[in-house]
């Protein structure tokens, strides 16, 4: 037999040693399936990994080995594979996930160690079908009795991505549905015997359903994570359910899904312990070029597999020719998170720069540009706080700026409330955005908190956009702020835009991590003129930008040397900008 907790370990190891190529987040996978390994019999970790097990009808088996051996005995459904009527035969990466994900049980129960797995892996990598896989083993295999199996999605075509798959797979494996009792019907496959069933689902499934396994496909499509959530309430009942959650990056980090891979990611780097989640993320690293092959064969694990190495190379040279295609080239075969059509930040650079730990009390008295964007008082306005300084960079202790910005965003509490409005809610109650009473903006409370600012830092100006300064500017003034009224044009927007985002790229450039400021910066889109000039605008009107607005005014009046005693902020960013630039 086949040895595939072998074969999984070996590909963990290829990968740390560098012999197969992987991103960031398979190889802190791979360690923590090794690290795991050694955790077994410790008092502080209950796990065991792939121990022999009986089943309810008293035949043993081993864990790990048993989703991998129904995987191999399941037929192709597509292509020349299936016209030659082969079966399935799992890559090495394809063993290490099933391995990892169904192996590990708890030692004194034997349930299921992982509740909520997780691939986040480009477009014809074989998610779906390594998915239906899963929903047909734990249809007939785990021997959950009364199983529900739902493959959930937006709509019934993405639900039939994965159930479809699921059903020809049956109805080509007479001996799977003889063994089992299986029956492949138009709508659902069913399972008499044990009362079960496998069917797709579109939004939440109905009162009272209880899944023993459920399959979220393509989240980063979902705009509020109501059939996630429901799902995974819905299984309070099952001893050992699993929440398989399968997906592409998006373009729209506002949505659940962005924060959900955020969350993995933490627990994969140990910022976050949670001993009952798993997954793997194809992307990849920080640095890469994305035109390059490596990059390619990196970020897709099935290169030359089911992803054919032609189609891929054929498919970068368009986005090679044609920029406006290079968003969804990065997005769907390279697997990174792209905002906008022409983005205007490298977005993995844009977090990199992230600080949730910046205090705020280490910039006591240090001198201070505020930008404001005001242009809406039923939607986000932004308070954007931008300190300078000068800090010693590489062996010589040369000095180069550095910029660190504070955000503060505002809303109306009717305008939260809406459904469509999830991810507001959100932020509002992790803190990331202030919730103002009734229908408009409470432009007394901005006041109060610029106020607020002029107590802990010297407040060099005040920035605004003079659409959204009518109001407030002279009360601002009346207090004795220095008020600036920057006008929206490419003149005075476009070579702070420009110095932002190189100081972006060079990692000179923090915030607070702030996750309705990234999602904002990550919305502008940018076309240069015939000058080389830049302008920041957004795709469509749900995509708000004011955050970046705000802090491109703020980065505008420092960089006309209104912050610094020394001479003009331009002249020293605009030299390391060339710089950068010539690099």
């Amino acid at each position: 037999m086949k040895d595939y907790v072998a074969i999984a370990l070996q590909y963990a190891r290829d990968v740390l040693d560098g012999t197969i190529p992987a991103c960031k987040w398979v190889r802190l996978a791979c360690q923590r399936q090794l690290n795991d390994l050694d955790r077994q019999g410790t008092d502080d970790f209950p796990y065991v990994f792939n121990p022999q097990l009986t089943d309810v009808k008293g035949k043993q088996y081993y864990p790990a080995v048993r989703i991998c051996t129904f995987a191999e005995l399941q037929p192709h459904i597509k292509g020349d594979w299936a016209a030659r009527g082969q079966r399935i035969k799992l890559e090495p990466w394809q063993c290490f996930f099933l391995v990892c994900a169904f192996g590990w049980v708890h030692a004194e129960t034997g349930k299921r160690r992982f509740r909520v797995v997780d691939l986040i892996v480009p477009r014809k990598n074989a998610k779906s079908t390594l998915a239906a896989v899963i929903g047909n083993f734990m249809l007939a295999v785990d021997g959950e009795y009364g199983a529900e199996v739902y493959s959930g999605a937006t709509s019934l075509k993405q639900a039939m991505e994965v159930f479809k798959p699921a059903l020809l797979m049956a109805r080509k494996s007479p001996e799977f549905r003889a063994h089992f009792g299986v029956l492949p019907n138009a709508s659902n496959l069913a399972v008499l015997d044990t009362n079960s069933k496998f069917e797709p689902v579109i939004g939440k499934p109905g009162d009272g359903a209880s899944p023993s396994c459920a399959i979220v496909d393509e989240y980063h499509e979902h705009n509020t994570a109501d059939l996630y959530d429901t799902m995974k309430t819905g299984m309070g009942a099952r001893s050992q359910p699993m929440l398989l959650m399968i997906t592409t990056a998006g373009a729209n980090i506002g949505g659940p899904c962005f924060v959900h891979q955020g969350t993995l990611q933490k627990v994969l780097e140990g910022v976050i312990v949670d001993e009952r989640r798993f997954g793997l993320i194809y992307t990849v690293d920080k640095g890469d070029d994305w035109t390059h092959l490596s990059s390619l064969r990196k970020a897709n694990p099935n290169f030359g597999v089911s992803v054919n190495a032609d189609f891929l190379l054929a498919q970068l040279q368009d986005a090679l020719n044609d920029p406006r295609k290079q968003a969804v080239f990065k997005t769907k075969h390279l697997n990174i998170w792209v905002n906008a059509a022409s983005p205007w930040l490298n977005l993995q650079n844009l977090q990199n720069c992230g600080n949730a730990a910046l205090d705020i009390q280490d910039f006591l008295r240090e001198a201070a540009t505020l930008g404001l964007d005001l242009a809406s008082k039923i939607d986000i306005a932004s308070k954007m706080k931008l300190f300078r300084r000068e800090e010693p960079t590489g062996e010589g202790g040369q000095l180069q700026t550095h910029y660190y910005l504070f955000s503060r965003h505002y809303l109306p509490g009717d305008t939260i409330d809406k459904p469509e409005n999830e991810h507001y809610r959100g932020w509002v109650e992790a803190g990331a955005l202030v919730r103002t009473p009734g229908n408009m903006i409470d432009l007394n409370q901005i006041k109060e908190d610029v106020q607020a600012d002029a107590e802990l830092h010297p407040i060099s100006e005040v920035a605004m956009d003079a659409w959204g300064s009518r109001e407030i500017a002279p009360a601002l003034q009346a207090d004795g702020f220095t008020v600036v009224d920057v006008p929206m044009t490419t003149r005075n927007l476009s070579e702070a835009m420009k110095v932002i985002s190189a100081l972006v790229d060079a990692g000179r450039f923090h915030h607070d991590d702030n996750p309705a400021t990234v999602w904002m910066f990550s919305n502008v889109e940018v076309q240069e003129d015939r000058n080389e000039n830049v302008f920041p605008r957004k795709g469509s009107a749900d995509k708000k930008i004011d955050a970046a607005v705000a802090t491109i005014i703020a980065v505008s009046r420092a960089m006309a040397g209104v912050t610094s005693d020394t001479g003009s902020v331009y002249d020293d960013i605009g030299r390391e900008m060339a710089a950068t630039q010539a690099a």
